[in-house]
């Protein structure tokens, strides 16, 4: 589950498979022909593929509405298939036509693909009127056992995909910590740190992915939007403080190598270095136990880790937070085991978002604490803070759908000259290389992906051929096998999914006996054919180069940064304004698109290795940007910062200055009041503005000198004394900037 979150990937394989078995059982149980048997098995295979609706009941309504048409298409398909050239500007006109209806949602995507399909299936078989009647039942069946799958056999409503999603989320936390624990425990003189560290920063990536589909799952997985934004706000927690756990243990094994992110293309991949001093020597096999805590926590079920002590061990987690039972180390390993704590909150976090309260995590004060905090926090909704930029004049569905018609002219006639009877399988290759592409570098990138899985496809194909001889089992078997590789591997591999396409073919021809070392080298040629019109239309027929759409996308990427970053610093000084994981989560999705159009550079085959190098490190900085702009680091912002930036104490402070309590009954000061006063609620509901601001405004509204307060004399005031109140032992107070003037502090009160 923790390689293939929800099971996603498994359950459309599995879905497609079964759609494919069962139509060909109905219609070989009718005793039909091999056309409509090939008709019946491609029909299912794009019936269930296509429809990609989260709700079941628009899949439903796409699937009812996808039978007319693949009528429609059947029945001109045949017409036309006596009639070459008509039928050849029908299909482009068809094509066009499937692409450009894309911007009117999921439902027109998927009918377009029906068309598409349906109309090559009839060019494919050579359907005749007089089969229509069949190949119409042959249709009805494919979307009948498409929706018998999906709605009965493999129904998977989205509470429960965002259920297994979450699930997954967890196992890779697992991992992560795992990954730590490995680098702890081999400690800064191993010889393998170098594979370690890699593996954590891979493990780290793939908790990233995970909390993205976690995200893209919270519209239909939820019953209500509030549910929503408490897992949204959670699963953001978790992440983030699970990152930030992984950065501090590294810095502490290797405190030279300057270790400020997990990005592998800024990170630097620490050697053997030298031994740790006496006392973070002594802390570390402490700190190895509490993450074996964590890995336990996390694997048994928030907080229930086995043995002995379960509350003992809560509390301590937890008491890290507020600097309790801290080893006597360096201040680096002290964050350390603060990180610790914020990660112990954050599984807090998960399961009370995901299964409420549970009687298992009120059994210490601190665990009480925790719980009320998480009630009173009252998450807004996210909003992304970027305002709406007026779209292009030209949609990009337009252009792609010019782009695709105009490829696949080209290859139709290509096609026809280089094999009169194998032409369809360039047009298909134009059609496949525009999927989820936006410049002409990605549609290279993809291309020779392609090129790739189609040759190791061919020559797997020929030698399992040769092994199985004639046996029609075996190859029945391996084409099924192929269909299920195909739509598995499609999300994260074009090349393994070319590569079982054609794997697939093989058997298929295998089992008609028409199978020959001939047949494949056309299936290669047509391919790199159907790559080159395709790569030739978006050259010359309104081209979106990949610098154009680069810039525009970084363009987007440091604006929604600017965002961030703009709503963080409203809320350390003290405005009031949305909450920061809308703009946090644009932000990411933002860099994704950024890191896929990118790809180009990066491919191996590039050779233009210094825009490589820069792209690689203009990434790596706007994922570490990313990083230190997600909502959660800034409350332990001394934990991120590099050991030389740390403040020192301030002169002319001693015992004599600590401000002493007074009594309620002084004038001017209010009777003391519970943990609900309006203080309390407003730094529970406003985590991110740091405890030093919540503070400052108490200390004002009392009449009294807080501690945090900035010095007089109008001067900034880098960091309180060793000796200051027992209240402020906190890393926010030891580590916070006191930069902020008295008008924002005054905002602050105002805003409590």
């Amino acid at each position: 589950m923790a390689s293939d979150p929800g099971l996603m990937r498994m359950l459309s394989a599995l879905g497609t498979v079964c759609a494919v078995l069962l139509t060909l059982g109905v219609i070989a149980a009718l005793d039909a022909p091999v056309p409509i048997l090939v008709t019946g098995a491609l029909t299912a295979m794009v019936s269930t593929a296509a429809v990609t609706e989260p709700r079941p009941r628009d899949q439903a309504l796409t699937l009812a509405t996808g039978v007319p048409v693949a009528w429609a298409i059947m029945a001109v398909g045949s017409a036309l298939a006596p009639y070459r050239v008509m039928a050849d500007v029908v299909f482009v006109l068809l094509i066009f036509a499937a692409i450009y209806i894309r911007w009117l949602g999921s439902r027109a995507t998927a009918l377009g693909i029906f068309a598409f399909q349906l109309f090559f299936v009839t060019q494919f078989v050579k359907t005749r009127l007089e089969q229509l009647p069949q190949l119409c039942l042959a249709v009805l069946v494919a979307f009948g056992s498409s929706a018998l799958v999906r709605f009965a056999l493999l129904r998977s409503p989205p509470e429960r995909t965002l259920a297994r999603l979450q699930r997954a989320f967890g196992l890779r936390l697992v991992l992560v910590l795992d990954a730590l624990i490995d680098v702890a425990e081999g400690g800064p003189e191993a010889p393998r740190a170098e594979r370690a560290v890699h593996a954590v920063r891979r493990h780290a990536a793939r908790l990233h992915a995970g909390a993205l589909m976690i995200q893209s799952q919270l519209g239909t997985g939820t019953p209500d939007k509030r549910t929503a934004i408490a897992i949204q706000c959670r699963v953001a927690e978790a992440e983030t403080a699970a990152e930030r756990l992984a950065v501090l243990v590294l810095r502490v094994l290797w405190p030279g190598a300057g270790v400020d992110t997990l990005s592998r293309h800024l990170m630097k991949v620490p050697s053997a270095g030298s031994p740790l001093d006496a006392r973070d020597a002594a802390a570390l096999p402490v700190l190895i136990s509490e993450l074996r805590a964590l890995r336990v926590a996390i694997g048994s079920g928030p907080l229930r880790p086995a043995g002995a002590g379960p509350t003992e061990v809560r509390g301590r987690l937890l008491g890290y937070r507020r600097d309790e039972h801290l080893p006597s180390a360096s201040p680096e390993m002290q964050d350390v085991f603060r990180s610790t704590g914020d990660f112990a909150r954050a599984l807090f976090c998960l399961r009370l978002a995901g299964d409420g309260e549970s009687r298992a995590v009120q059994d210490t004060p601190e665990a009480a604490r925790t719980l009320e905090g998480l009630k009173a926090e009252g998450p807004a909704p996210a909003k992304d803070a970027l305002p709406r930029q007026q779209g292009p004049r030209l949609r990009p569905t337009t252009r792609t759908a010019l782009q695709v018609a105009t490829g696949s002219a080209l290859a139709i006639v290509g096609g026809e000259l280089l094999s009169p009877q194998r032409w369809y399988w360039a047009v298909f290759t134009c059609w496949v290389v525009f999927i989820s592409t936006a410049s002409t570098g990605e549609i290279l990138v993809r291309g020779y992906r392609r090129l790739i899985g189609t040759v190791v496809g061919v020559v797997a194909g020929l030698a399992l051929a040769t092994l199985i001889g004639d046996a029609s089992w075996p190859a029945f078997a391996l084409a099924v096998l192929g269909v299920f590789g195909m739509y598995y591997t499609i999300a994260v591999s074009y090349t393994l999914m070319s590569f079982f396409v054609t794997t697939m073919i093989g058997m298929l021809y295998t089992l008609l006996h028409t199978l020959t070392p001939s047949v494949l080298v056309v299936r290669i040629e047509e391919t790199a054919l159907g790559i080159a019109c395709g790569l030739t239309a978006a050259l010359f027929v309104l081209p979106v180069h990949t610098r154009d759409r680069t810039d525009q996308l970084l363009r987007d990427v440091l604006e929604r940064l600017r965002a961030v970053l703009s709503q963080s610093l409203a809320h350390v000084g003290g405005a009031s304004g949305g909450d920061l994981l809308g703009p946090a989560r644009a932000l990411d999705s933002a860099l994704h698109s950024l890191r896929l159009s990118v790809q180009p550079l990066l491919t191996p085959i590039s050779p233009l290795r210094s825009r490589r190098r820069a792209a690689l490190r203009v990434l790596g900085l706007l994922e570490t940007a990313a990083f230190h702009t997600q909502p959660g680091c800034h409350r332990r912002t001394g934990s991120i910062r590099p050991p030389h930036r740390r403040r020192s104490a301030p002169p002319g402070r001693g015992p004599q200055d600590r401000p002493q309590p007074r009594s309620p009954d002084q004038p001017g000061n209010r009777p003391r009041r519970g943990r609900h006063h309006a203080g309390a609620r407003y730094r529970d509901a406003h985590p991110c503005r740091s405890e030093r601001t919540w503070r400052a405004c108490r200390g004002r509204q009392r009449g009294t000198t807080s501690p945090a307060a900035p010095p007089t004399g109008g001067r900034e005031h880098h960091g309180p004394g060793p000796d200051a109140s027992p209240d402020l032992t906190t890393q926010d107070a030891r580590d916070a900037r006191w930069t902020t003037s008295d008008r924002s502090v005054n905002r602050a009160c105002r805003g409590s």
